[in-house]
């Protein structure tokens, strides 16, 4: 995807099994048809350290209508004979554990799952063990940096990441309004450092206005918070997909 675009690339993280159990592959497809290039799809957690209220409050309404990593995957079967864009999983390491890091890559391989995110696998344990076992199963692996990285981090976590590079744009939870003078010169320094992967912008992204601001900065961003807030009072999930993917893409 990054080969033939690698601009103003727009990437909407919902929760899996949000707003309602089944409703994971229809809101796919509706951002797929409404000219979103990336999927970020969140594995409902009880304790997603990164994650703002809007986000946790995602995982507990989809947890407790029965979501979990073998329903998703069931649920994921078969996909790609719809979705055509690439879809990453994001999510943490103790309910991955639990169902069994091995048996996880390959059945996100299997299912057509492009790549993952894990805010909470540290880069040591990466190269020390989990590393090889995402790589043998062909998925990518995104590293998350922050404004206090410091330029050494940040060149180890690009060499160890693939698929893009996730710029945390300041040092909080999903969700918070930001301060987009600060974080378009911590872009601009990120792109200083002529790295290997593209940088996707998160946190704090939430209309057209400030990912416009960003995308001149980054090869793109991820929006999440606001998209689940709209799902969260849509009375057509789909149809409200739709017009807030069009508001972030059209005049």
């Amino acid at each position: 995807m990054f080969s033939k675009k690698n601009k103003n690339v727009l990437n909407v993280y919902f929760t899996a099994g949000f707003p309602e159990r089944h409703s994971t592959i229809p809101i796919m497809e509706a951002l797929q048809s409404s000219g979103v290039d990336l999927v970020e799809l969140g594995m409902p957690y009880s304790d997603p350290l990164a994650d703002g209220p809007v986000i946790q409050e995602s995982s507990l309404v989809a947890l407790l209508k029965g979501m979990t990593i073998a329903g998703l995957f069931s649920e994921l079967y078969n996909f790609r004979e719809k979705i055509r864009i690439p879809v990453i999983l994001m999510g943490y390491m103790n309910p991955v554990l639990q169902y069994g890091f091995e048996k996880f890559c390959k059945d996100a391989a299997a299912a057509g799952i492009d790549g993952l995110i894990l805010p909470d696998l540290p880069a040591f344990e990466f190269e020390a063990h989990y590393g090889a076992i995402i790589q043998q199963y062909g998925l990518d692996f995104i590293f998350l940096v922050t404004p206090e990285t410091s330029e050494e981090r940040v060149r180890k976590l690009d060499a160890l990441s693939s698929g893009f590079l996730y710029a945390v744009s300041s040092s909080s939870t999903t969700g918070k309004d930001k301060d987009f003078t600060e974080v378009t010169n911590y872009l601009d320094r990120l792109s200083g450092y002529d790295l290997k992967n593209p940088i996707l912008v998160g946190f704090g992204i939430k209309d057209r206005e400030s990912f416009l601001s960003v995308s001149p900065h980054a090869s793109g961003a991820i929006i999440g918070s606001a998209f689940i807030k709209a799902l969260a009072s849509a009375d057509d999930p789909l149809e409200e997909t739709q017009s807030f993917v069009s508001k972030i893409l059209n005049d």
